[in-house]
């Protein structure tokens, strides 16, 4: 079966194994985190798997241990994920017409960044199984390397647990790289990106903002800037099938 012609779940379960071991490796750093919060292996596994969104976790965890009540959770919770609604807004766009609204609502379910990356990369529309796939290989692996950063990750030498997080890293250079060599504009977009989330965090209006709101800040100016210099021509969005793959 050639790959186009493959089903798109099982494309985004292909997909999703790097981004897979990618969360497994980092998840260890958030698993100490949790550990000196107090929560156990199995604590650490229900919250990950239920959650997947590190920035989140990590709050979530340290105002556990802090205390904080359940609104202040449920505030700051939204406020350092609130990206995902603009991500949301993006995915919606490229569904097929004929999606139903159960089934936006779980592709919605299904939004991480990395997850995000690989699906807007694709050309023309994207069936929500795409990312169905990519979710049910990799959030398992970010629950379980949580757990086990719990249990064994404090034992690990500091040095080793630097090293495992910079593969999350190398993952987000695979996702915006490649659409970056076909695409000039994207390309100077991402470096504009690169150079405003630099300069924004000593900037005197932008560096006391949370490094979330930041990016929502950024995104919205940098992506409206590059529609209105940049606009794309108003074409009819192919199958993702039909399109092709690069």
């Amino acid at each position: 079966m050639s790959k186009g012609r493959q089903p798109a779940f099982i494309r985004g379960m292909r997909d999703g194994i790097p981004i897979g071991l990618g969360y497994f490796a980092v998840a260890f750093s958030l698993g100490i985190t949790a550990r000196d919060c107090g929560f156990s292996a199995l604590q650490g596994f229900v919250a990950s798997i239920t959650t997947y969104a590190s920035a989140g976790q990590y709050i979530g965890f340290t105002l556990y241990a802090a205390e904080a009540t359940l609104l202040q959770l449920i505030i700051m919770t939204i406020i350092t994920n609130a990206r995902y609604v603009l991500m949301g807004f993006a995915l919606n766009q490229r569904l097929p017409e004929d999606t139903p609204m159960p089934r936006r609502l779980l592709a919605g379910l299904c939004i991480t960044d990395e997850i995000f990356g690989i699906t807007i990369a694709k050309q023309g529309y994207v069936e929500p199984t795409y990312s169905f796939g990519a979710l049910i290989v990799s959030a398992p692996l970010w629950a379980l390397g949580t757990a086990l950063g719990i249990t064994v990750g404090n034992i690990l030498p500091a040095q080793i647990v630097s090293a495992l997080s910079v593969a999350l890293f190398g993952m987000f250079l695979a996702v915006i790289i490649p659409a970056a060599r076909h695409d000039r504009i994207v390309a100077l977009v991402v470096v504009c990106s690169f150079a405003a989330s630099l300069a924004s965090r000593y900037v005197p209006w932008t560096r006391t903002l949370s490094a979330g709101n930041r990016t929502i800040l950024l995104t919205l100016i940098l992506s409206s800037a590059a529609a209105v210099l940049f606009p794309v021509k108003n074409t009819i969005l192919a199958k993702e099938g039909d399109a092709g793959e690069h």
